[in-house]
């Protein structure tokens, strides 16, 4: 398998330097991928990223995902927010072939206000599923027209709270364009699922694990409270069973990216120590 970073870089891709990309390529990784959102993706122009393409190039890296940013919910009831976040994720995908990516990153959105992972009743209301689907077939069109490959992000939290929905809504879209981030950390509904996690891994990896392209690599850890906290955990410091995901991946995808994410920077090298470790230990090379 590979192994890459999300973050180390600026969120404006024109201010990332060559330290940035040598201190992140110090840690044994090819990948420094980051997130793009408006007004930088009407900003940038072919120069800015026939520049950074170069930047890479300099240091031996790629960019083997670049993330999508928006507040908008492709679900939503109203027709022209829809259509605005379409052309948003069009203009994203045009920005990620410049940018040679190997796929760009969406995430469904909610109709909660506070945020794209804020639950909300809405979003399970009849027709939310179906109004996903029909969104994701106008994204998969661009995606098939430019060559790029689209991933979901997908959690409990959203209208693709499971890896059974997943693969439904992938099915239905019906474009070998569209798969879904393999994050398995963000599939986790109970305590049963996370104290015994080899199973809940094998579980989430039989059912996503041929329609995802790229991987997310976190732990998980519970803290105290009156109701269940699932929180995400540095890998190798929570209590999931890493070894079986990382054998699972690369078992899938041997060539394909298992990506550190949402972590400070100060804690990204410890993190990516602790996957090199752990793919030792499941005889997993990281090449």
């Amino acid at each position: 398998m590979r192994l890459g970073i999300v973050g180390m870089v600026p969120g404006d891709p024109r201010a990332i330097t060559a330290e940035h990309l040598r201190r992140a390529g110090a840690l044994n990784i090819t990948t420094v991928c980051y997130h793009i959102g408006e007004p930088i993706l009407s900003e940038l122009t072919a120069p800015d990223c026939r520049g950074i393409n170069d930047l890479y190039t300099q240091e031996g890296l790629e960019l083997a995902q670049m993330g999508i940013g928006y507040r908008e919910c492709l679900f939503d009831p109203d027709a022209e927010t829809r259509n605005h976040v379409v052309r948003l994720i069009d203009r994203g995908i045009e920005t990620a072939c410049r940018l040679n990516a190997g796929m760009a990153l969406i995430r469904t959105g909610s109709l909660n206000p506070a945020g794209a992972y804020s639950p909300s009743r809405r979003n399970i209301e009849s027709g939310r599923l179906e109004q996903l689907v029909e969104t994701l077939r106008r994204v998969a069109d661009k995606a098939e027209h430019e060559g790029m490959t689209i991933v979901i992000e997908t959690h409990l939290l959203t209208l693709m709270g499971s890896p059974e929905i997943n693969r439904q809504v992938i099915e239905a879209v019906g474009s070998s364009r569209m798969k879904v981030v393999m994050d398995f950390v963000n599939h986790f509904q109970s305590l049963e699922q996370v104290y015994n996690s080899t199973s809940r891994i094998d579980h989430i990896f039989d059912v996503m694990g041929d329609i995802s392209s790229i991987a997310h690599i976190k732990d998980i850890k519970l803290s105290d409270g009156l109701v269940l906290h699932i929180d995400e955990e540095v890998p190798g410091e929570g209590e999931l069973d890493l070894v079986t995901a990382v054998r699972r991946w690369e078992a899938l995808y041997p060539t394909g990216y298992m990506l550190v994410e949402h972590l400070p920077d100060d804690r990204i090298p410890t993190a990516v120590a602790n996957v090199h470790r752990i793919a030792r230990e499941a005889g997993v090379s990281v090449t």
